[in-house]
């Protein structure tokens, strides 16, 4: 969780420095003043990326030349210090004074979620953010994910190049008892963590739609076939495709809503409540795997709910037992808990409400 929050020159944002409760904190305004802004900057102090897909040029306030944020954070007790500075001269990095690790660094000492108006799209979108979802948890609760993850990625860009480069089948085959090997363990790491955390999604899948929630992880290649014959077989259509066509990195998170398929057949504000009870459940899973408090962005969470919807949502939320920054338009929009701390934005500054 973070205590103490600086921005400095990020979008409408020239300056703000604020002191943030370990609970629940509510961030209203008018459109446009500055709450989203707020919250993005403190999800790029987590992550080192917009969760907007925002480039840097457009985080820069209009006239500067670079943002910069800083937080105090507390890691299970141990105070922290992290800090991000971007320009178009790139990003650095700094957790306690020390300028290595990148975005990993950040993520690992302020590991937090986000659920703003898009969080449909982790249900009704592609497969990348389904697995960037099962990646994110599985960083926090498998300790050697991240390694075999950025081992994966080196082989499948080493495989690809060759591909592209139309290589001689020969030179492609030398590549695949690596590339299946470090696929297996990436394979098994996500897995693993699905087998952890299924139990809690089907339940925050309950307490939020009211039905049983059913996940299905879909490998990347035929499942009545290695992955060496997969690649095997496929060679001839991956080198006229130039990239590798079986894999991990080709993985999906079927999720079946009531008997049917989710991404088809579930409204908007169905596929918002689904997205989020996924990300209830990441939080709640990564919170038992590091045994402390996660941060929670809620971004409007009003949007496109009704008010029963809302308040499910607000109450599961509210059994997390993580840190809580959300955003309304007005103070009386969302019914929080004894004790939030209130801030109004207008225009890019923040004052105690």
């Amino acid at each position: 969780m973070i205590h103490r929050f600086k921005v400095s020159d990020f979008r409408c944002i020239e300056a703000a420095d604020v002191e943030l409760s370990p609970d629940f904190n509510l961030i209203w305004g008018a459109n446009a003043s500055g709450k989203t802004s707020f919250l993005e900057a403190l999800a790029y102090l987590g992550r080192g990326k917009s969760f907007r897909g925002a480039p840097t040029a457009n985080l820069v306030r209009h006239g500067e030349t670079e943002f910069v944020l800083f937080g105090e954070t507390d890691d299970g007790g141990r105070m922290r210090r992290i800090g991000v500075r971007n320009s178009r001269e790139g990003l650095e990095v700094r957790v306690d004074g020390n300028g290595e690790g990148g975005a990993a660094a950040l993520a690992e000492a302020l590991p937090l979620q986000v659920i703003d108006p898009e969080v449909h799209n982790l249900v009704a979108g592609g497969p990348e953010l389904r697995r960037r979802f099962l990646d994110w948890v599985a960083f926090h609760v498998e300790h050697d994910h991240l390694l075999a993850w950025r081992r994966f990625r080196r082989a499948l860009k080493q495989r690809n190049a060759a591909l592209k480069a139309k290589a001689p089948a020969a030179a492609i085959r030398s590549w695949n008892a690596e590339f299946v090997d470090l696929a297996g363990r990436l394979d098994a790491s996500r897995r693993r963590v699905l087998e952890t955390a299924l139990d809690v999604l089907v339940e925050y899948g309950a307490a939020l739609l009211g039905t049983e929630l059913d996940f299905d992880y879909v490998q990347g290649w035929n499942r009545e076939k290695t992955l060496e014959q997969a690649l095997e077989e496929g060679i001839e259509r991956d080198l006229q495709q130039g990239v590798t066509q079986h894999g991990p990195h080709r993985a999906d998170l079927k999720i079946c809503y009531d008997e049917r398929h989710a991404r088809k057949l579930v409204s908007r504000g169905q596929q918002k409540l689904l997205a989020s009870a996924m990300i209830l459940a990441a939080t709640e899973t990564a919170q038992t795997a590091l045994e402390r408090p996660l941060l929670l962005l809620l971004d409007d969470p009003a949007a496109e709910l009704d008010a029963d919807s809302l308040d499910r949502l607000l109450t599961a939320v509210g059994g997390l037992g993580c840190q809580v920054i959300a955003t309304s338009l007005t103070q009386a929009a969302l019914e929080t808990p004894p004790g939030t701390r209130v801030f109004h934005v207008e225009q890019g500054v923040f004052s105690p409400a």
